[in-house]
């Protein structure tokens, strides 16, 4: 009969504390788990380059791909997160083991440019759980069998067990040796030595037997069991002393299924339910990242389980927890998921023999296309775009955008009128609100006779890191409002007017626009000396100085300020809606103003007086009591009533002429002296209460001159104000005919007429 090394007694330990050895280096983690023990370092605070060496009390070995295939280790690389694991078997080649506690001694590489920096790591791990009789381990790069050390006679006898038999009496050779069976082919016995040289490696422990290999070797072969394919080594190692031959029948099975990814969202993986004859599940668990869940709990996370024809398939979510994730730039933004699947199958034979087989796959998705999220959060009565790009991996960042083809970097400096704010969520993306003013110069504006549609194309350009490849992400957005608002003309001074300026838009047709009560048309400003044009694009409206329309205030030696306003009214109402008001400061050397309300205001050029000894403070109009408001070395500023401070009055054909005089002081009276006149000319049919004493009124502004005597004489121009019309300059003479105010109304008759008198009698009564 057979004789067949099984799994010893069942033992329990209880967890036993972690022993640290050496001082762990920042962005180092060392975890003991059930069944292996693992290594996680942070290259970005360890260094981008890195390696391991295996130690023990003969020196220390680095750690290959080959070396870790044969010894019992696997690494792996996450790029997401910039780690570097490494995974080490309790069974692997340079373990301690003392008293069912496993002591790993690690060396870490770190080269940076042409240093090598060395760190020792030691931990000592004692697994909670006990050892299964078998235990098989499906590694990524490796297949793993130990038995307990313990004889033990199984129920039947199977056929290759007499097979193995013969074999091993047929060799005389007490030294241990193995055969390796693929399907019914036996191939010859070998010794342990030829077997490690050629990969293979069988190691003893206080009480367990283990055996490692490779896949892919040569006396691996591949089965499908249930429609999946499984990896096999069968190996028998054996030993025949005197009259006893030792049997240990040792068989690796791990399928090789490749995951797929299906278009529902999942990696798809499978496996036999039962990976050894004889066998049946008794419990199944897996996970991700080294973490078992039970299938009711993994149900609840979105996984898929499913069992058919003996075989397990198992759905994992393509964004499940645990899951790494990469970003991908192949002319659009892809990304790329991977698992370290983990899964765990305990069986039991008729006899109670309990196998556990535990399983670590990597799994990756295809490059899948990511999708960014596009919202348009605008408010209108905000009067501007809010917009966010979300769902953004935390491995891609924004460096710059374009709004309407201007470009503007990341983060914004100096663009008060624009807000970028990063969003963070906590499922490891973020996004980022944008806020444009709908009246910006990058919004496209575009008009429709009812409505203003509001455009913005923007151009993301954002990158993915670490490699830091730039991708471009475009988008459209459009707010529609109603054109309510009246227009408003922009408004600007020059040296001797102010001019209004208005884009054309469908909407205008809405809205009529008035100087005063009076409709702004070509006419209008024909008639009051505006210029004004008017083509596809804009309407332009200059208003000279001092023509009609203006209201000027704060006169003072140096100017005055000159306002001029521009109604807008509905059309169909006939209701001003808005209005469009300039004031600009005005710089000038004389000036006279002769108001509605029949007040002169006269800033008069005094430097002839000067030169005769004359101070302008001390000048006065004709009426001694009318001096200067203000005066400085060479002007003077006088504002006085038409009828008062001894103005004189003249009815001409048509208009009514008022006039003053700046007066010298008695002792600088000459007959070469300049004499200033001070006159107010206005169109009889504008005036209303003409007779009151107190009072006049007037329809237009008069036109004033300011008359210097000597500059007449000498062939200069004698007004130097500007007037709101062109009109000839008078210089009094003896045919001039003026009269005191206070001896106007004795003489209406004569000096006017009955007809002129009645003229005005009937404007008034009509107003």
């Amino acid at each position: 009969m057979a004789i067949v090394f099984y799994l010893s007694l069942l033992f329990y330990l209880v967890v036993y504390a972690t022993t640290k050895y050496a001082i762990i280096p920042h962005g180092v983690s060392m975890t003991c788990h059930q069944r292996y023990f693992m290594i996680s370092v942070n290259q970005h605070l360890v260094g981008k380059n890195i390696s391991f060496e295996a130690v023990d009390g003969n020196g220390s070995y680095s750690i290959t791909e080959e070396y870790a295939n044969k010894c019992g280790y696997s690494l792996r690389t996450i790029h997401f997160k910039n780690r570097v694991q490494l995974r080490a078997s309790y069974f692997s080649c340079h373990t301690d083991e003392v008293d069912k506690m496993y002591t790993f001694s690690f060396n870490l590489v770190a080269h940076d440019k042409e240093d090598k920096v060395t760190h020792a790591l030691n931990r000592t791990c004692a697994p909670s759980l006990p050892w299964s009789l078998r235990e098989v381990t499906c590694e990524v790069n490796y297949m793993e069998v130990s038995v307990r050390s313990e004889i033990a006679c199984p129920t039947a006898t199977r056929r290759n067990d007499w097979d193995n038999l013969k074999l091993a009496h047929g060799n005389s050779s007490a030294d241990w040796q193995v055969t390796f069976q693929n399907g019914g082919e036996q191939f010859p016995p070998t010794s342990i030595n030829e077997a490690l040289g050629e990969g293979y490696v069988f190691d003893l422990t206080s009480d367990r037997l283990v055996f490692r290999t490779p896949y892919g070797q040569p006396h691996s072969f591949t089965s499908v069991i249930d429609g999946v394919p499984v990896e096999v080594v069968h190996a028998t190692l054996f030993s025949r002393q005197s009259w006893l031959v030792l049997l240990v029948d040792l068989v690796a099975a791990c399928s090789v299924y490749k995951a797929t990814f299906e278009d529902e969202g999942y990696m798809s993986w499978e496996t036999p339910d039962v990976m050894y004859p004889g066998l049946h599940t008794t419990h199944l668990s897996f996970g991700l990242d080294g973490n078992l869940m039970q299938p009711a709990v993994a149900k609840t996370k979105g996984y898929v389980i499913e069992k058919y024809n003996n075989t397990v398939e198992i759905g994992i979510p393509y964004d499940a927890a645990g899951s790494d994730r990469k970003s991908v730039v192949s002319g659009g933004l892809y990304e790329s998921y991977s698992y370290d699947f983990y899964m765990e199958q305990l069986s039991v034979d008729e006899d109670g023999i309990e196998t556990r087989l535990r399983t670590h796959r990597t799994m990756r998705t295809p490059l899948l296309m990511r999708t960014l999220l596009d919202e348009n959060r605008t408010v209108l009565q905000e009067k501007h775009f809010t917009i966010y790009l979300g769902d953004i991996p935390q491995d891609v960042e924004l460096i710059s955008l374009t709004l309407n083809e201007q470009i503007f970097q990341v983060p914004f400096t100096n663009i008060s009128a624009f807000s970028l704010v990063k969003v963070v969520h906590p499922n490891d993306t973020h996004g980022y609100s944008l806020k444009v003013p709908f009246y910006n110069s990058p919004v496209i504006q575009q008009f429709s006779t009812d409505n203003i549609e509001f455009k913005l194309y923007i151009n993301y350009t954002l990158m993915v890191t670490p490699e830091n490849n730039p991708f471009q992400h475009k988008a459209f957005f459009m707010a529609t409002i109603p054109d309510l608002d009246p227009p408003q003309f922009d408004a600007s001074c020059s040296e001797s007017l102010i001019s209004f300026k208005l884009a054309h838009k469908p909407s205008n047709s809405k809205w009529e626009f008035t100087v005063g009560s009076d409709p702004l048309t070509p006419e209008l400003a024909s008639s009051h000396g505006f210029a004004m044009s008017n083509n596809s694009q804009a309407l332009q409206f200059d208003v000279p100085l001092l023509s009609d329309g203006y209201d000027n205030k704060n006169f003072s030696l140096q100017g005055f300020e000159g306002t001029f306003e521009i109604y807008v009214r509905d059309r169909e109402t006939s209701q001003i809606q808005s209005s469009t008001v300039k004031s600009c400061p005005f710089l000038i050397d004389e000036l006279l103003v002769c108001s509605t309300d029949m007040k002169m205001v006269a800033l008069v050029n005094l430097t002839l007086a000067v030169v005769s000894g004359e101070v302008p403070a001390n000048m006065t109009l004709r009426d001694r009591k009318c001096g200067p408001r203000q005066s400085d070395d060479t002007k003077a500023l006088f504002t006085f009533p038409m009828n008062g401070c001894g103005s004189t009055v003249k009815l001409g054909k048509g208009t009514v002429t008022y006039e003053n005089e700046v007066l010298y002081s008695e002792k600088f009276v000459s007959e070469d002296a300049d004499r200033v006149f001070l006159q107010c000319t206005y169109p009889v049919m504008s005036l209303h209460r003409l007779f009151s004493v107190k009072g006049f009124e007037s329809d237009t502004p008069g036109v004033g001159r300011i008359i210097h005597t000597s500059e007449s004489a000498a062939g200069l121009p004698s007004t130097k104000a500007p007037v709101s019309q062109p009109q000839p300059h008078p210089r009094p003479h003896s045919s001039s005919r003026y009269i005191k105010f206070s001896e106007f109304k004795t003489q209406q008759l004569k000096l006017g007429g009955l007809g002129g008198v009645r003229a005005l009698r009937n404007k008034k009564r009509l107003t």
